[in-house]
């Protein structure tokens, strides 16, 4: 006859009349890193939330090393290095995947929902994501006012459609999902940029700047970029002669 189970806490194993079954060992996870990219951040954010142990590697992306082409095939970050007792090392790449494979596979709670509606509707906005960063990206890279003014019109317009969306105080409402992971990198870039003048992209838009700024307060998301991002992204803007940073 078999004995009451005996729970040894929320990692450890569970005894049948001391017979433990041993649980399976967490993978060692090392995130292949570039310091103000936007798509790291999404998986260092999610790390984070879910208050797991991981290393951070950075490589510099104007002079990679030939170990990150090899286990990189687009030669981009992230990359995640998942190595599991036994076994060999496994690479992902594509920030998205990363994601799911995090989110799927890590203890706590769950950025994406149960909810297979509601889990394909936070994936088809967590591809949008990468267009506003699109936009974003247009709006640094403008070198005239011309161009600034033309990347800035669309990017609010990339934005606009988010107000009627969000919930509030996060994407969904109380708790923060995925969304929130991957649109708090592009609100920080805005908050950066917002330091030496004022875009003005979420003026009209209060439900977008409520949210920018919850976002901003989280934890995992303040703790996702080093020290000294500021000055970093700052600095390469300035170098490469971004008319987003002359003051208005």
């Amino acid at each position: 006859m078999n004995g009451p189970l005996v729970s040894l806490g929320a990692d450890a194993g569970v005894c049948v009349d001391g017979v433990c079954a041993i649980p399976e060992a967490a993978p060692k996870l090392t995130l292949i890193s570039f310091p103000t990219c936007p798509y790291v951040q999404r998986a260092v954010i999610a790390l984070r939330e879910r208050g797991v142990e991981y290393e951070v590697i950075h490589v510099d992306l104007a002079n990679k090393p030939d170990w990150f082409l090899q286990i990189s095939p687009l030669g981009k970050v992230p990359v995640l290095k998942i190595e599991r007792a036994g076994e060999k090392p496994v690479i992902l790449f594509e920030s998205t995947v990363i994601l799911q494979y995090l989110d799927e596979t890590l203890p706590g709670q769950r950025l994406f929902p149960e909810d297979a509606l509601d889990r394909a509707r936070q994936r088809a906005w967590v591809e949008y994501a990468g267009s506003v960063l699109g936009e974003l990206w247009k709006l640094v890279q403008a070198r005239d006012e011309a161009g600034f003014t033309e990347a800035r019109t669309a990017l609010i317009a990339r934005l606009q459609p988010l107000e009627a969306e969000v919930a509030g105080p996060f994407f969904a409402g109380a708790e923060f999902s995925a969304v929130d992971a991957v649109f708090a990198p592009a609100f920080r870039q805005l908050d950066a940029l917002e330091t030496v003048r004022h875009l003005g992209v979420t003026d009209d838009l209060p439900k977008l700047q409520a949210w920018r700024q919850a976002l901003a307060a989280r934890p995992s998301v303040a703790g996702a970029v080093p020290p000294d991002f500021l000055d970093l992204y700052l600095g390469r803007l300035r170098a490469a002669g971004s008319y987003a940073l002359t003051a208005n």
